[in-house]
């Protein structure tokens, strides 16, 4: 399976900004504009392992529904109301010297903002600004170098292991609310942590598990069905009781995903091969849903093991 990690290399993305997060098969965080105009753009292929598009953090669109423990993924004005009355800045590299737990099996909310590793001046003038009491994802709208200054400089919410090192050493110790300064490969981060929550699931469903599952009728009551194939796919074969969101038309799906789901369901994608709905199931996560099945071999391999009466094709 694939897994969220940082990237080894550097992987150039199709804008000049750098970028923190990347897939084994280099995915990149984008906005939603790039998002949108690249599944109506690329060609897409059935077997493609990797898309351009496998990490879209949009707070202007999407609000995650989360546990009572935790915020939802607010809009950027939201969070820079909320950060004015809360943020102070520290200037250590992390936060070593509170009470903060490692976070461990947790998700936080983090924002950001990025300056070149050389522009000191900027830095220095960006940590006095958020002393004085200017909040921080206004600051990233303006001067961060990070494609997340559309939303305000959320990231969304991350996980160990889907970042660089450093940001993460320094994310995952950080005291909520306080601004601190890390220094990554892509240059000074100052960085906020706004919510903290249990992490969520995601794991394959193998395909006789999901049939076996399916013959109880209160499955379809208990969960939500989503097969992310075209429709041409789902012409030639199909499986009752799963909703069908292209994966070309995300950019017109995407942003009505919270009022089509219920985030705190268990959550089954579903492709041709797998791969597709992998990546789809990963953006879920993202977005506050709490336990996300991919189901291995997407429908090839359910008509294989599971049921014959499914076409193949």
């Amino acid at each position: 399976m694939l897994m969220l990690r940082a990237s080894s290399t550097s992987v150039r993305p199709p804008f000049s900004t750098p970028y923190l997060f990347s897939l084994v098969s280099s995915s990149l965080c984008l906005s939603s504009t790039a998002v949108a105009s690249a599944f109506q753009s690329a060609p897409l292929h059935h077997h493609q392992k990797s898309l351009p598009i496998l990490h879209w953090n949009s707070s202007r669109h999407f609000q995650s529904f989360c546990s009572e423990k935790s915020l939802p993924l607010m809009g950027s004005h939201q969070i820079r109301s909320r950060g004015r009355t809360t943020a102070s800045y520290s200037a250590g590299t992390g936060d070593s010297e509170s009470n903060a737990s490692p976070r461990i099996g947790k998700e936080i909310l983090v924002q950001h903002l990025l300056v070149k590793e050389d522009d000191h001046k900027l830095l220095l003038e960006l940590q006095r600004r958020i002393l004085e009491g200017e909040d921080l994802s206004d600051l990233a709208v303006e001067y961060s170098l990070c494609p997340s200054k559309e939303d305000g400089g959320v990231l969304g919410w991350v996980r160990k292991g889907q970042m660089v090192p450093e940001f993460e050493e320094a994310a995952f110790s950080a005291q909520p609310n306080k601004v601190v300064k890390c220094k990554t490969k892509f240059g000074w981060h100052l960085l906020q942590v706004l919510s903290e929550r249990e992490e969520s699931i995601l794991e394959d469903v193998q395909s006789t598990e999901l049939h076996k599952r399916m013959q109880d009728p209160s499955f379809f009551e208990e969960a939500q069905l989503i097969d992310v194939r075209e429709p041409d796919e789902v012409a030639k074969a199909s499986i009752p009781g799963f909703k069908v969101l292209p994966l070309r038309q995300f950019g017109d799906w995407g942003p009505q995903v919270p009022q089509m789901f219920d985030p705190q369901k268990d959550t089954y994608i579903l492709c041709h091969h797998g791969m597709r709905s992998l990546q789809v199931a990963k953006w879920l996560q993202t977005q506050g849903f709490r336990k996300v099945f991919n189901v291995a071999g997407g429908i090839h391999d359910y008509a294989v093991k599971a049921d014959p009466s499914v076409p193949l094709y």
